[in-house]
């Protein structure tokens, strides 16, 4: 694989959660930047119109990612009503929790205990989305994410912002300095703008280390499509078809991995 499972941050159990909630409300803002909405819309609605999935299971959910956005324009642009996302992580965001939840809305959901994308309860049926988190696995764990689906007989999609296909790996601290300087951008973005984001992100610049650095990792961590056809092997099956790809759109290319059982 081209791919190299450095450390990042936000994947350690001992990471402050204060910081990797106010980290996943800047990637939000990240995914607004780069048109993701649009899209993981056009991805979706191909994927759901051929399975005829009534729900969308959220895995490694954050703090929603663009998936709100996602669902809207499902509705909008693609006549899909009444679908039905919950939102999923094995280190929830109790913030977004409460909000989702509060809004006493039947198709909205965040489950507030700990999910293991490798292990899903039978009972979340519906589409499965991984938006920019398959590269936080290692070859291992990512195999066994994608098996559970395929075992399950439930459709997956998996997407990523990054291409990692062009840069040679050994480069991959070049883009620290940049993604510092980024990260200050997208803070002035973030909504609701809480003290700590202004306190540790301008006066003590603790968030936009943590934030440069796992972004560099994280190009550096992503599958690339020929790295996927490894994680595939052994996963094939008449009644299960696997598709991947490129998407071109702002910032560079995007890449994505789709799970249609028959």
């Amino acid at each position: 694989m081209k791919r190299i499972h450095l450390f990042e941050f936000e994947d350690q159990s001992w990471f402050p959660d204060w910081i990797r909630v106010r980290m996943t409300r800047m990637i939000v803002v990240v995914h607004r930047l780069l048109g993701t909405s649009q899209n993981l819309s056009e991805l979706l609605a191909k994927a759901i119109k051929k399975t005829g999935a009534t729900s969308i299971v959220d895995l490694c959910s954050g703090s929603g990612g663009p998936m709100l956005e996602v669902v809207e324009l499902l509705k909008k642009e693609h006549g899909i009503e009444n679908l039905k996302i919950e939102f999923t992580d094995l280190y929830p965001n109790k913030e977004m929790a409460k909000k989702i939840n509060s809004q006493n809305n039947s198709n909205l959901s965040y489950t507030e205990s700990p999910v293991d994308a490798t292990n899903i309860d039978e009972s979340k049926k519906g589409m499965r989305t991984m938006i920019c988190s398959l590269h936080h696995m290692k070859p291992v764990v990512a195999k066994d994410i994608l098996k559970d689906a395929k075992d399950a007989h439930q459709p997956i999609c998996v997407y990523e912002i990054s291409d990692n296909s062009m840069p040679p790996t050994f480069l991959w601290w070049v883009a620290l300095p940049f993604n510092f300087i980024f990260a200050l951008v997208v803070s002035l973005l973030v909504r609701p703008m809480s003290w700590q984001q202004i306190v540790f992100t301008f006066l003590i610049p603790i968030i936009p280390i943590f934030f440069a650095w796992d972004g560099a990792v994280s190009n550096t961590r992503t599958y690339t499509l020929e790295d996927m056809d490894e994680l595939l092997e052994g996963l094939h099956a008449d009644n299960y078809q696997w598709e991947k790809g490129t998407i071109k759109g702002k910032g560079g290319n995007k890449l994505y991995l789709l799970g249609i059982p028959s």
